[in-house]
């Protein structure tokens, strides 16, 4: 069967994860056809040279997609405008927000076959969270309306059922759009391998960036709360500290970096030796998670969970009890959290229990394999 070749263009708004979370989709997608990405500055040399190595075609933005500037953004428009009628796509993969809203307009406006925005996460614009800015809310919305605009060369992808009903609660998507759900980003069961988990001493496993929608809060004080209780317990906090938005407060970050309570380790670039050292990974996220790739990678390696009953969250435990691989909590609820930690405490037996159910939930519903073979569907493409 001859394949017919085709440019596949993906936009992203952070280098780190075009490998991270999309380098198996890439692989395959290089394989017969002709990739092209265009990513903020890539910093790590190691994912420069991995994509050179695969002959995808690479171009760098300044495009920052945690931070609201207009002069930026409209410079993202136009070299992104530019790189459109330069390359010109059979398909156009843009994921994030902003390459979302920006990307999913600017390839209708150039006729693009087949567009296939994914939407990763809401995040907290589509909250009913009174603390949000109004007007970047309301901005954001219509942006994203009008984006989204149906069309029959567009085909919109979440990775969870609950973003897509929000927006059409919101009436930012109706029966006219064509819409799909993948199990997230899916993981590579053979890059993390099962391990069993460490019991002695109690290691919990954070992984994020220290932003407030997160739950770091509730993890430190979920962290105060256990070791006045288990000394010995070990917290650990994996992740970068930036300008984001909705970046933790000052005083905050202070108590995290005195490794008084939680040993913070910032941002590293393989997560698995920590993994394997950790008992149980939590992640008490209040909501725009479209499903947390830290939490799919513990669940990969046989790592009990603690998550948040959140969007996304939710979806990395098992609901038939006889297969539970960990526990959902309310959110923003740090007492919920540590009733949770001292379980595992008290029942470490259960920490290898649930982390091989875990193993096998992941197997059978985010291998990363099974993920792309429906992302290929979904772009037509052969392979």
């Amino acid at each position: 069967m001859t394949i017919t070749r085709k440019k596949i263009f993906i936009v992203c708004d952070s280098s780190r994860s075009l490998l991270d979370f999309r380098g198996r989709l890439i692989e395959k997608m290089q394989q017969n056809h002709q990739v092209y990405v265009f990513t903020p500055k890539i910093e790590q040399e190691s994912v420069r040279n991995r994509l050179k190595e695969m002959g995808v075609v690479t171009h760098e933005s300044k495009l920052n997609g945690s931070n609201v500037s207009i002069l930026s953004d409209l410079k993202f428009i136009l070299s992104l405008y530019r790189l459109i009628k330069k390359i010109k796509p059979d398909i156009f993969f843009p994921y994030t927000f902003k390459p979302v809203i920006y990307g999913s307009f600017l390839a209708k406006l150039c006729k693009v076959n087949l567009i296939a925005p994914m939407l990763t996460g809401l995040g907290y614009n589509f909250t009913d969270d009174s603390s949000s800015n109004k007007i970047v809310v309301k901005i954001t919305r219509f942006l994203l309306k009008l984006s989204l605009k149906p069309n029959s060369r567009l085909n919109i992808i979440f990775q969870n059922k609950d973003d897509s009903k929000r927006l059409i609660d919101l009436k930012i998507l109706n029966k006219q759009h064509q819409v799909y759900v993948v199990n997230g980003s899916g993981v590579d069961l053979n890059h993390y391998n099962y391990s069993k988990p460490s019991i002695s001493p109690i290691t919990f496993l954070m992984v994020s960036r220290l932003i407030n929608a997160k739950g770091i809060k509730e993890y430190y004080d979920a962290a105060k709360l256990i070791q006045n209780r288990f000394p010995n317990t070990v917290f650990k906090l994996i992740g970068p500290y930036d300008s984001n938005i909705d970046a933790i407060s000052m005083d905050l970050y202070k108590k995290i970096i005195s490794g008084e309570t939680i040993q913070y380790l910032g941002q590293v670039d393989d997560v698995r030796p920590d993994i394997e050292n950790a008992s149980v990974i939590v992640l008490p996220s209040y909501y725009g998670e479209g499903v947390p790739r830290c939490v799919l990678e513990g669940m990969a390696m046989g790592r009990a969970v603690i998550t948040s009953d959140s969007v996304g969250c939710r979806e990395t435990i098992n609901p038939k009890p006889e297969k539970a691989n960990g526990f959902l909590i309310p959110v923003r609820d740090a007492t919920a959290l540590a009733t949770k930690m001292e379980y595992f405490i008290n029942n470490r037996d259960d920490i290898i229990n649930y982390g091989n159910k875990g193993r096998e939930f992941a197997k059978e519903k985010f291998d990363v394999n099974l993920v792309n073979t429906e992302l290929f569907k979904i772009m037509r493409l052969e392979s």
